[in-house]
């Protein structure tokens, strides 16, 4: 599987290829490329789909040090630059989503369509920036104990039967991996105000269940993106709804992009 140096970072990514319109999917927070593998099961090969781990996560070997989503912009669109696709539809979930809107204000020639999932253009409140912190904290303190990864599964996934494989794979991951992404999570810049320049078409998937990011934000954001085309609730789904919902989220996603991408 390939990888690429793009700033500093050996990033890790997936692309299925072929002639079809490009679409970029970036994970969420303590997750990897493969989340959104029942997106490619669907729409690979009719689209060309491209994943990629972001920095602390998955196969990309990062540098370890302090960045911002801005920074995670630029590997997304050197990435593209490498494989030579000059505009292609965004979207990513939670963080992923971060990074889609962040990619559409810097660079709106290159984005074509935006899909996002879970996400807001704001910031978390201070008690659950607080708990941000206590976690990382706890976690370099005891290790990845049912204790700590349980509640994660729990508010990212929701029910136990949808805990694997990520639950076995957070216990493998060093808590010094986990530094600057918790930061870049913590300090984002709340681009609530800018969302009104963000003109392409846009869909926005959110889980009715969803604890970290509420489905009112996942509203408000729809409202402020003026080319949003649908905002579709994931009945039942907590934050990765793509993940443990798909059979929710890909009929109205196939059809956004055969509109739009």
């Amino acid at each position: 599987m390939p990888h690429v140096d793009l700033n500093g970072q050996k990033i890790f990514y997936e692309d299925s290829g072929g002639e079809g319109p490009p679409v970029v999917l970036a994970h969420g927070f303590l997750m990897d490329h493969t989340m959104f593998d029942p997106q490619v099961a669907v729409l690979a090969p009719a689209f060309r789909v491209i994943r990629f781990d972001a920095r602390g996560f998955g196969r990309t070997q990062s540098d370890g040090k302090r960045f911002s989503y801005w920074d995670s912009v630029e590997d997304c669109i050197r990435l593209l630059d490498h494989l030579g696709i000059e505009r292609a539809v965004i979207g990513g979930m939670s963080q992923g989503g971060f990074l889609t809107l962040r990619a559409a204000l810097k660079w709106p020639d290159r984005v074509k369509a935006l899909v996002l999932i879970n996400s807001q253009g704001g910031v978390d409140n201070a008690e659950t920036l607080a708990a941000h912190r206590g976690l990382l904290e706890a976690w370099r303190q005891q290790g990845p104990v049912d204790a700590i990864v349980h509640p994660i599964a729990g508010l990212i996934l929701g029910a136990p039967e949808h805990w694997e494989p990520w639950v076995s794979m957070w216990r493998k991951v060093p808590v010094e991996d986990l530094v600057a992404p918790t930061l870049a999570l913590i300090e984002r810049d709340d681009i609530t105000d800018r969302l009104g320049e963000i003109k392409q078409p846009a869909i926005v998937f959110h889980g009715d269940a969803d604890l970290a990011i509420s489905i009112e934000r996942g509203r408000l954001l729809a409202d402020k993106l003026s080319g949003c085309k649908n905002f579709v609730p994931v009945k039942g789904a907590a934050h990765a709804s793509n993940l443990t919902h798909a059979d929710q989220v890909n009929p109205p996603l196939l059809a956004f992009l055969r509109a739009y991408a």
